[in-house]
């Protein structure tokens, strides 16, 4: 099996699209796989998603990030929404995103 580096960008804040981003990035980290994931425009709402009965984001999230994936949230799509930082992970740049594109083997938007 190869080993690939996804990139995935979150641009929802609803909250299936989250839930299943983050599936697929707990999926490729228990594969061996490394994982990526940029939040921009509402994707950087990530940290103010609910959870439901339905969709655990917070547990995905969590489960995400023992497991060693990288989160990444845009601060120009923070700015615009009136918060300096994010909780959940650093803030970004689009220099930041293009270096994860160039370096990884595919790239998925959510």
């Amino acid at each position: 099996m190869v080993l690939m580096k996804f990139c995935l960008v979150l641009q929802s804040n609803k909250p299936e699209h989250a839930w299943n981003a983050f599936r697929l990035g707990i999926v490729a980290l228990k594969g061996s796989h490394q994982v990526e994931i940029f939040l921009m425009n509402e994707g950087s709402e990530l940290e103010t998603i609910p959870d439901s009965k339905d969709f655990d984001i917070s547990a995905k999230v969590s489960e995400f990030k023992e497991l060693k994936g990288e989160i990444h949230a845009c601060g120009s799509c923070l700015k615009v929404r009136g918060k300096n930082e994010s909780n959940v992970c650093p803030v970004s740049t689009m220099s930041d995103l293009l270096k994860m594109v160039e370096s990884s083997d595919k790239v998925l938007v959510f």
